[in-house]
């Protein structure tokens, strides 16, 4: 992949990935399998429109991009849809339209996480407040209702042994390139299509990790149990769904949303491994998956 890419390329790519990921079954989520949680498609299509230019905007940094795409995605919305979305997506972002740099994606968005300021901390802790995450509280250092002492970064790193948004800038967003995208990739293999190769994705991730969000709002145990169920229903969604076990899956999305239970740190690395995708391996047609 030749760098840097332009800035219509970088905000097809947002849209398309956050198109395609409401476009398949991820238990738990909203999607065009069913609503949840007090939300549809619509909200997060209309939150994804709004931050797609502040995403893609070469005149800002890190920090400003990302409470841009904060600010406009609440006022469309009307709620909380795609911060976590949002803190993801705008490094890679950054990193894909720098003018200079390697032509390796993951080694531009480590210089990018590198330069991270005081400014970037204060812009995004503007937009953390402004979007009021579930389970948000304070903290010793590091709190986002106060000014920042410290760059981004290091504010990061403060969080990062309970929020894995939190260590993705701190690990160089290894969680997605080590993990997510070659497990993309294995469920594209097999898939009867992308949907059902972005399902794989989402399980995949839930397997894998304590989802974030879960454990802010009702406590680690409570994450790490959802965790388990995706482990145990294994066969069913690895390495890809079937039309025979897509019903187990219903079964689990609803059961899912009626015990309250959303994972959305989980549904905001798809996004951003189908970002990432897409930034590494530009479609000539973005809505293409």
């Amino acid at each position: 992949m030749s760098y840097p890419l332009s800035r219509e390329v970088i905000e097809a790519a947002f849209i398309a990935a956050c198109h395609a990921e409401l476009q398949a079954l991820k238990p738990g989520n909203v999607h065009i399998h069913g609503a949840g949680h007090n939300m549809d498609i619509s909200h997060f299509e209309r939150a994804a429109a709004a931050a797609a230019p502040f995403i893609a905007d070469p005149a800002y940094g890190v920090g400003r991009r990302i409470l841009g795409a904060v600010s406009a995605s609440m006022a469309a919305a009307g709620c909380n849809t795609n911060l976590g979305i949002v803190l993801l997506t705008v490094p890679l972002a950054v990193a894909a339209g720098v003018s200079e740099g390697p032509d390796d994606l993951r080694e531009r968005l480590g210089v990018v996480l590198d330069g991270l300021n005081l400014a970037d901390a204060d812009q995004a802790f503007r937009a953390i407040v402004l979007a009021n995450p579930a389970g948000l509280g304070g903290a010793q250092d590091g709190d986002v209702s106060q000014p920042p002492t410290m760059p981004l970064g290091a504010a990061m790193a403060l969080a990062a042994d309970r929020d894995r948004i939190a260590r993705a800038y701190v690990t160089g967003f290894d969680d997605i390139f080590s993990f997510a995208l070659p497990e993309l990739y294995a469920a594209r293999r097999d898939a009867q299509n992308d949907a059902m190769a972005v399902t794989a994705l989402h399980m995949g991730l839930l397997a894998a990790f304590p989802d974030s969000h879960i454990a802010r709002k009702h406590g680690l145990a409570a994450a790490v149990s959802v965790q388990q169920e995706a482990q145990a229903m294994r066969s069913l969604w690895a390495p890809a769904p079937r039309s025979e076990t897509w019903e187990a899956l219903l079964d689990l999305d609803r059961s899912l949303k009626a015990r309250g239970l959303n994972p959305g740190t989980t549904a905001d690395f798809v996004v951003a491994t189908l970002f990432a995708d897409r930034l590494i391996r530009p479609r000539a047609t973005p809505g293409h998956s």
